[in-house]
């Protein structure tokens, strides 16, 4: 078992998203992020399959045809589209996504972008979550919902395109509505008065 290592690489992880999510206002999600990682239930395979470079969920499956650790981690943490599948209103779609809230479809793109960092290292770039969310996203079909899933996508590419900050920022004031702080405004009403 690898507790030190796994202990660190979910730390590290959940610092970056806590960080991202203070960046756009997401406050309690931050502090709230992943706590379920240090559960028994996740915690111990996590040590037990940690790698260092990728998910332990992942070695999990590989070894046991499934993974314990993910059953219990998506159906406790709302950043993630699976814990956002149900059955459709409509009988002939079956089991479908559902929309989920902005607010959780932001700090998924973090977690996302966390996770990259966390695991690409000195080698990330912002493609990095791009290029691992269209790797899978061909595979989801209809386990993601389509405006949750075009959210997310829009969020990633521009990232990759524009960066950090840029797509931080839309995030904040565009997607969650956040206000800009009251100085801000102030400075911004003046310089459209001053441009008229």
């Amino acid at each position: 078992m690898k507790i030190l290592g796994h202990l660190h690489t979910i730390n590290h992880h959940k610092y970056l998203v806590m960080k991202h999510c203070f960046k756009v206002g997401l406050y309690k999600q931050g502090l709230l992020h992943d706590l379920s990682k240090y559960s028994p239930t996740e915690f111990l395979v996590g040590c037990k399959y940690y790698q260092g470079t990728r998910s332990p969920n992942n070695a999990e499956r590989e070894a046991t045809g499934y993974s314990r650790a993910w059953l219990h981690h998506k159906g406790r943490n709302k950043h993630h589209y699976e814990y956002w599948i149900d059955y459709s209103v409509n009988k002939e779609e079956g089991i479908v996504g559902q929309k989920m809230p902005v607010k959780y479809v932001a700090e998924m793109f973090m977690d996302r972008v966390a996770a990259s960092k966390t695991y690409q290292g000195v080698s990330y770039t912002d493609r990095h979550p791009l290029e691992y969310y269209e790797d899978g996203a061909g595979k989801l079909g209809r386990m993601i919902h389509p405006e949750t899933a075009y959210l997310l996508h829009s969020l990633l590419k521009m990232l990759a395109a524009e960066g950090e900050e840029k797509t931080f920022r839309y995030i904040r004031y565009h997607v969650l509505g956040k206000r800009k702080p009251g100085i801000k405004r102030l400075f911004d009403r003046k310089r459209r008065e001053k441009n008229k």
